[in-house]
């Protein structure tokens, strides 16, 4: 018995009775057409029978619409799915795009970090032409120290010439100093030997 309530009610559908009614409008249909009434009774029976078929058909008309309305509605459902991952494969493409957009960025922010400290780095020294002027500066000097350099080497080979001179001079003069004195000292001796005789 709960088998066959089981079975109806899986038939039924959704439970409004769909199949009772059809059940009961073949079963007043077959009475009808074996009725042996009075016509009556029989026209009665033929309306109940006309209301019965126009439940089912507006049951059946209800559930083609609510089946329509599905329908619509897993197509619906198939197209919001589509979007969702539509947007879903966007938003990916978005974010790997983002990801390239931010390491882009770290490279800048590097480099710039890189070109500031080097541009403090050039900061320190001076341009090319203050360069350029110190070294010309820098030449003129040398050149001047080279020319004192030279001037005072000429100098100093000038006092050592005169130097030498004056040593052979003063060697001369010594010389010459020992000969007066020896000559004096002969003069003397020939003079006392002189007296004594």
């Amino acid at each position: 018995m709960d088998e066959v309530i089981r079975k109806r009610l899986l038939i039924d559908g959704d439970g409004a009775g769909d199949d009772r009614r059809i059940n009961v409008l073949l079963k007043s249909f077959t009475k009808w057409c074996n009725s042996t009434g009075s016509p009556e009774e029989g026209v009665i029976q033929y309306q109940r029978m006309l209301g019965t078929l126009s439940q089912c058909e507006f049951s059946m008309g209800k559930t083609l619409l609510v089946y329509d309305m599905n329908l619509k509605e897993m197509e619906n459902y198939e197209k919001d799915y589509k979007d969702i991952e539509q947007n879903i494969t966007s938003a990916h493409e978005k974010i790997a795009e983002c990801k390239k957009e931010i390491q882009r960025a770290k490279r800048i922010r590097k480099n710039r970090q890189e070109y500031d400290a080097l541009a403090k780095v050039i900061q320190q020294h001076p341009d090319r032409h203050e360069t350029l002027k110190q070294l010309e500066a820098l030449d003129k000097e040398l050149q001047q120290l080279s020319q004192i350099k030279e001037n005072v080497e000429d100098k100093l080979e000038l006092r050592k010439k005169q130097f030498h001179v004056l040593l052979s001079t003063i060697q001369e003069l010594q010389q010459t100093l020992e000969i007066d004195e020896k000559s004096e000292n002969d003069d003397t001796h020939e003079s006392s030997m002189e007296n004594g005789d």
